[in-house]
């Protein structure tokens, strides 16, 4: 991968790692009830969980790319289309309201871990999602392999350490997404749109 490519993924990583979504909003949780350091469990789960997904939908594409090298371009235009679909639905979405956490009993690892997995796993809109993410970045003359192991690792590290962020300020970070969400919710949901409208058009 190009170091010009990459740095543009990384870029759309962190605009997605900060985006709402279950695995962060488990993370927040599981912060406020069980402490940040008991949350890397949960955070661990979730991240195996989007590479799992990740290697679905890249080799996936990967098996279409052998058929049509023009099926990229397509990808990339519905991919992007998608994007824009996704920017809507989040600058509607209404802000997170979460209840008032009372400390819980600590769970074993396996549990938190487990809980991450699943919330990744048991979101279908994930797997869409990269559907119309990847394929942005992916150079068809390059190897896929070496491609998904610095797409995944990238991410991993990212999304791991932004949701162990929102662990460690799970207190301070639910009266501001109860105040601002509405707001934060639009500033994403335009980058996502702004997003599909560019990346299809970037060589």
């Amino acid at each position: 991968m190009a170091l010009h490519t990459w740095l543009l993924y990384l870029t759309a990583v962190i605009g997605l790692a900060l985006t709402p979504g279950p695995n962060g909003l488990l993370a927040l949780t599981h912060g406020a009830l069980y402490g940040h350091r008991r949350t890397q469990w949960t955070i661990a789960g979730g991240v195996c969980g989007f590479v799992v997904l990740m290697a679905l939908s890249m080799f996936g594409i990967g098996a279409l790319l052998k058929a049509s090298t023009d099926a990229l371009i397509l990808l990339k235009w519905l991919g992007g289309a998608y994007l824009i679909w996704l920017g809507i639905q989040l600058w509607r979405a209404p802000a997170l309201h979460l209840a008032a956490i009372a400390p819980a009993a600590a769970k074993p690892g396996s549990v938190l871990l487990r809980q991450g997995l699943l919330s990744a796993l048991s979101n279908p809109k994930v797997i869409l999602f990269f559907g119309a993410f990847l394929p942005q970045f992916l150079d068809p003359q390059r190897s896929l392999w070496l491609q998904f192991a610095v797409m995944a690792l990238t991410f991993a590290l990212v999304e791991g350490v932004v949701e162990y962020l929102l662990a460690r300020a799970a207190h301070r970070i639910r009266p501001w997404l109860e105040r601002s969400g509405k707001g934060f919710n639009r500033c994403c949901g335009g980058l996502f749109a702004l997003m599909g409208a560019s990346l299809p058009m970037i060589r």
